[in-house]
């Protein structure tokens, strides 16, 4: 047998690599092969940290007997959701017409031209109730294959067909502040008012739909909207969600956010560090970066997508042990392993968030650590012709490219290190990234190459989704002085799917987050400084603003010269501070009592 996946990029591939199933990567290889053999695809998609595709391959992909069948009747296909998440995504969309409990593992079976007939998620190795066992499932399709081939290729096409008609932007609006509005009363009617947070068990941070609630426009209009967004923090952060060290567990099994599920996310992580940030909750916010320095940062200064559930205890393999010890105890025993690849979006949240926070609290080790993460993504996350890659492991690049998702998020990451570090250049790269972004970018090429219809990235998941992290960039960059093009680049984003996140507001914060703050004039606070540590900046640090810039005269004028409006003339002022409503200024002061934190 060829061991295909030793040499991946991938740890979750890798750690399949001596399974007895013929595993090929996503890639032509494995479609030729379907074809020649003339059997279906086995397409498995999981992630380095997922409890149970750990589950499902101890019980069937290591047996022997499992593979056998596998092999026999299919060309098993391993993908790294978090390396090729447009693959992902369109499985995951595909599989939604045979079963509701999507999640991951995710088992699909398709023709050898990829289009799929079949899916489920976990499987057991024996039936358990209505659940019938893998090694069923796989004599079943094989099954159908053979002997009822023209049934399973109608059902093939009657999914793609119905993924593209769906696919098709449906006509939408610009949302108004009066259902803005009723969006964010909708989902503070749904808040668990016994336990906090939103909804029953399980029981997810939803980072996106907090955002939302926390938009200066949600907490002026909508009663109690940020009070439950604080809460729901306040909540988690007492809660066995929340680690000693700082770091948040991927949710909760039970209403009361107990039992978590063990795995910790970057994504998660970075954004509950931006919510903690606007809760002013400065301890949360400093345990979140904290554990972000010291667990997932990579060498190089990256940071790795998720720490795993189960780590070695004892010599068994144990979900959750590590983390039910005391941190004090924890330094005797292997910590639960960490998925080094560097993924560039997950890695724009990071710097972020680290860059935001750092400069908002002072923290100027948070701030370097973020730029350490941006210079590494640049540097590594590329492949030879310049153009940004999904991930890299290791300091090699992963051949899979870059989503539009990716590369808005490392903009805004970018935007927000150099409004922290008062470098230009920062805003100038990202200003680079998000003119690709908007001018759009090529999806998987195998998925376009088979007919495979892609699913949109129009809903957050665990992070914002597309066209809500494209808006944000924009929204950014317009607030920044780039140019009014890019506020329109974030009203086009709003208005395409506006009546769909209106309609399902918690599947929508990151974009209805967008929406409503481009109801408000945007605050911008210029500090133009020789002394960032002074009593002036220090009073810039405490208002409440959407820029808050702290820039020496050569910095302010770097921005000007790199045409960001909002500095222009401010290269020659010293010791000066300007409070801007839409980038009209009111007189420069230099009185640090002038600048009130309250909009």
């Amino acid at each position: 047998m060829t061991n295909r996946l030793a040499d991946t990029l991938s740890p979750y591939l890798r750690a399949h690599a001596d399974n007895p199933v013929d595993w090929y990567p996503w890639g032509d290889e494995a479609f030729a092969e379907a074809e020649r053999r003339d059997v279906p695809l086995l397409i498995s998609i999981g992630y380095s940290t997922c409890h149970w595709c750990h589950v499902m391959a101890r019980e069937s992909f290591s047996d022997p007997a499992t593979a056998s069948l596998i092999d026999e009747g299919f060309v098993a296909v391993k993908v790294d959701r978090e390396e090729h998440p447009e693959v992902d995504a369109a499985y995951m969309a595909a599989a939604s017409a045979f079963t509701q409990n999507l999640g991951w593992p995710l088992t699909v079976f398709t023709t050898p031209r990829g289009r799929t007939f079949y899916a489920g998620t976990y499987w057991p190795p024996e039936s358990r109730g209505p659940m019938p066992a893998f090694r069923d499932v796989l004599a079943a399709v094989r099954e159908a294959w053979t002997e009822r081939r023209a049934q399973a290729e109608e059902s093939a096409d009657a999914v793609t067909e119905a993924l593209r008609q769906a696919a098709a932007s449906a006509p939408s609006d610009l949302p108004d502040a009066q259902a803005i509005t009723a969006a964010a009363r909708a989902i503070v009617a749904r808040e668990d008012s016994v336990h906090g947070g939103f909804g029953g068990a399980p029981k997810f941070p939803v980072a996106t739909t907090l955002s939302f609630l926390q938009a200066p426009f949600v907490q002026r209009e909508a009663a109690n909207a940020a009070a439950a967004a604080d809460r729901a923090l306040s909540a988690m952060a007492a809660s066995a969600l929340h680690d000693d060290d700082g770091g948040f567990f991927r949710y909760a099994t039970q209403r009361d956010w107990s039992v978590p599920h063990y795995e910790r996310m970057l994504t998660d992580n970075a954004q509950l560090l931006d919510i903690a940030l606007a809760a002013g909750d400065e301890r949360t916010a400093g345990g979140v970066a904290a554990f972000l320095l010291a667990s997932l940062r990579e060498e190089g200064g990256g940071f790795g997508a998720a720490q795993d559930s189960e780590s070695w205890i004892d010599g068994v393999r144990v979900e959750g042990g590590y983390y039910l010890r005391p941190v004090a105890e924890r330094v005797e025993l292997e910590p639960p392993a960490v998925d080094g690849k560097v993924i560039t979006g997950w890695n724009g949240l990071a710097i972020a968030a680290l860059a935001r926070a750092g400069a908002a609290l002072h923290e100027p080790g948070w701030v370097a650590a973020a730029a350490e993460a941006a210079a590494f993504v640049l540097r590594v996350n590329r492949d030879a012709s310049g153009l940004l890659v999904r991930a890299s492991l290791d300091g090699s690049a992963s051949p899979a490219a870059a989503t539009a998702a990716d590369v808005a998020l490392l903009a805004d990451g970018l935007f927000a290190l150099a409004v922290a570090t008062g470098e230009a250049r920062w805003a100038e790269e990202a200003q680079g990234f998000l003119d690709l972004a908007v001018a759009g970018l090529e999806g998987d090429p195998l998925l376009a190459s088979r007919g495979i219809a892609a699913a949109p990235d129009q809903t957050d998941g665990d992070l914002p989704s597309a066209s809500a992290a494209l808006a944000h960039a924009a929204l950014t960059a317009w607030r920044l002085g780039a140019g009014d093009r890019y506020r329109a680049v974030a009203e086009r984003a709003v208005h395409e799917h506006g009546t769909a996140a209106i309609a399902q507001p918690f599947a929508h914060g990151s974009l209805l987050r967008v929406a409503a703050d481009l109801l408000d004039a945007p605050r911008q606070i210029v500090v133009v400084t020789d002394d960032a540590g002074g009593s002036l900046a220090a009073a810039a640090r405490r208002v409440d603003a959407d820029v808050v810039a702290i820039v020496n005269p050569a910095q302010a004028r770097a921005f000007e010269d790199a045409g960001f409006e909002l500095f222009e003339g401010k290269a020659g002022a010293s010791e000066q501070a300007f409070d801007c409503r839409s980038f009209v200024c009111l007189l420069p002061t230099g009185d640090p009592a002038a600048l009130t934190p309250e909009r």
